[in-house]
């Protein structure tokens, strides 16, 4: 039975850090265990041109404690105004790495998104000819469609006319939660890739809603289906290197997810690499997990692997996670997987 298991150091291709007290006190909890992280821009006011997201990624670096290394890689927050020079400018300056497309209202902070899908055309013309990555919450936000529908609803009617009318565009689906999404991508010969977040392979609707609603749990996309995940866990385990980790890490204080409007997140970064040994050990996939976590996500972004490792280690009893990180905000939970995970990083 493996004890342990060594690993290039992982990176984290979605991740929210927010800002102010609540980026101090979450920060730590992702530089200590990955080297890098795709930094969302949904901040408010949102990180929209290249000087924000400077001003950003300097705020995140006097917040890294000291001793710690860990490099964000800034986005930019795409608009229906979003400026096609100051994106390229940014991208050629090693200012940013990618553009976040958000529908509008589709998540957290996302009302600054976009509405008119042509209107950002330009722009996006103008990121395949730079090389430069669209990460997108893919999903629709019509009224008439169902939650949990929004996500393959968003594959047919938004992204696939996009990737038609702009193939040299890169395009990385973030947080897929159906089979629908594992399927178009494994489909795909290019330039696309997703990334699966730790939670969504270990939850489903029903961990969510049966029994009692469990708001540490409710997140978007929405956990779907049972079906759904197991897709989620056969395509993460696979070793396709057109899935990688990302883990969608979301604090918000307890105070603002048990309320009667609750925020969508789940915070994963303090356990997130755990868990994943514990997953791909039930796949029989342990010899997987460094493709996953460590080596496909550079593959797609063009980046080095990480220079440093990661030893996993399993033990005979049980490991203890923090319940919360105290903030000054107040209280974020962790992720609880609901059931006992013997694994810890050394």
């Amino acid at each position: 039975m493996t004890q342990s298991l060594t690993i290039p150091r992982p990176d984290d291709w979605h991740l929210h850090l927010r800002d102010g007290d609540m980026l101090r006190a979450v920060l730590p909890e992702t530089a200590r265990d990955f080297g890098r992280a795709i930094v969302m821009p949904n901040l408010v006011p949102p990180v929209l041109t290249g000087a924000d997201a400077q001003a950003y990624a300097t705020r995140i670096a006097d917040a890294l404690p000291a001793g710690m290394e860990f490099t964000p890689l800034m986005t930019l927050y795409l608009t229906e105004e979003t400026d096609p020079a100051d994106v390229a400018a940014a991208h050629a300056a090693g200012i940013v790495t990618a553009a976040k497309l958000y529908p509008a209202g589709a998540t957290t902070n996302s009302s600054s998104g976009v509405r008119d899908f042509t209107k950002i055309y330009p722009v996006l013309e103008k990121m395949a000819e730079i090389g430069m990555p669209m990460c997108v919450h893919g999903e629709v936000v019509d009224s008439d469609i169902d939650i949990f529908d929004r996500e393959a609803v968003f594959i047919d009617r938004v992204l696939d006319p996009i990737r038609k009318e702009i193939p040299d565009l890169k395009v990385v689906m973030e947080h897929i939660t159906t089979k629908n999404a594992v399927d178009y991508v494994k489909a795909s010969t290019r330039n696309l890739g997703a990334t699966i977040t730790t939670h969504h392979l270990i939850i489903n609707r029903n961990h969510i809603l049966a029994g009692g609603i469990k708001p540490h749990y409710y997140c978007l996309p929405v956990a779907k289906r049972e079906i759904h995940r197991l897709a989620l866990r056969a395509a993460a385990t696979s070793g396709d290197p057109r899935y990688f980790l990302g883990t969608d890490s979301a604090p918000h204080t307890d105070a603002n997810k048990l309320q009667p409007c609750g925020c969508a997140g789940c915070f994963t970064a303090t356990n997130t690499m755990p868990l994943l040994a514990h997953v791909f050990e039930e796949e029989d996939a342990l010899d997987k997990l460094a493709g996953f976590a460590s080596l496909h996500g550079p593959a797609y972004y063009g980046l080095p692997v990480n220079a440093g490792e990661m030893t996993l280690v399993k033990h005979d009893a049980a490991v203890d996670f923090p319940k919360a990180i105290d903030t000054v905000e107040g209280p974020v939970t962790v992720f609880d997987p609901g059931y006992p995970v013997h694994w810890s990083v050394a």
